[in-house]
């Protein structure tokens, strides 16, 4: 079993067929699928979907390009929505500063009251990081010493830094479709040095379609296609790479129950 642990399955990419796609990834073996927020005020119906499924969890936060608009949110706020069975994780939530939506203030305290959320609640941050590596680094780093929080940095494309520093806080590193792009030559390279114990896969559908699907819309189905190149990367076998990151969305996303739990 594979779990998906990052993709938009409210987007309207999936009007006209959700629930074949979540059909799709069932029988490819995808049980257990995260459903990320970016938007506060579409929370409700990324809810009424989870419900639709007894493997098919949330989380609640604003995306950075979304600051600017949503309704601004604090920790208190985050924490009383996450206050349900199916959210099972805090965000996404971090920094944009390659399309910049938002202003780099508000996306940053916006960042600030996720954590404090993550803090407050015990459960898992998801974060986001486009081109805003030193900022990213310095707060990941001032707020751990003050508390530490489970995180995890999604849809991983920056530097090696960046990954150095995640991995020195205990923070998870998630690998999408872009690891089968041929010009991710340096994401490749990061992904060989990535402890096992410290790796998800995901999706980001509908965005981000692997190899052979590059330019089309994703869906959780083609996780396979990442699975496959990164278990080709840590030179072990499909069902080892399985094996290593359902255990580490499990153990990271806690609250979440594995298919034939009670």
């Amino acid at each position: 079993m594979f779990v998906d642990s990052h993709c938009h399955l409210d987007f309207d990419l999936f009007e006209k067929d959700r629930e074949e796609c979540i059909a799709r990834a069932h029988k490819a073996g995808i049980q257990t699928m995260l459903t990320i927020s970016t938007h506060i005020t579409r929370f409700p119906e990324i809810l009424k979907l989870t419900n639709s499924s007894d493997y098919l969890y949330c989380t609640i936060g604003v995306h950075p390009h979304q600051v600017r608009d949503e309704p601004k949110i604090d920790c208190d706020q985050i924490s009383k929505f996450a206050n349900n069975p199916k959210v099972i994780g805090i965000g996404e939530t971090g920094l944009d500063y390659f399309y910049e939506n938002s202003p780099r203030k508000e996306q940053k305290d916006s960042f600030l009251q996720h954590i404090a959320a993550s803090r407050m609640t015990g459960l898992p941050l998801i974060v986001h990081s486009r081109d805003a590596d030193e900022d990213m680094e310095k707060i990941l780093e001032d707020e751990m010493k003050k508390k530490a929080f489970p995180c995890v940095l999604h849809c991983f494309s920056s530097s090696e830094r960046l990954a150095r520093c995640a991995l020195s806080l205990g923070v998870y590193i998630s690998i999408s479709g872009i690891v089968t792009f041929k010009n991710a030559t340096e994401l490749r390279k990061i992904v060989k040095n990535i402890p096992l114990d410290r790796l998800l896969i995901e999706t980001d559908s509908p965005f981000l379609a692997p190899v052979p699907y590059r330019g089309k819309r994703n869906e959780p189905s083609y996780i396979i296609y990442t699975a496959k190149k990164v278990a080709e990367l840590k030179d072990i076998s499909i069902n080892e790479l399985e094996k290593v990151t359902t255990n580490n969305f499990f153990c990271l996303f806690s609250k979440a129950r594995k298919p034939g739990q009670p």
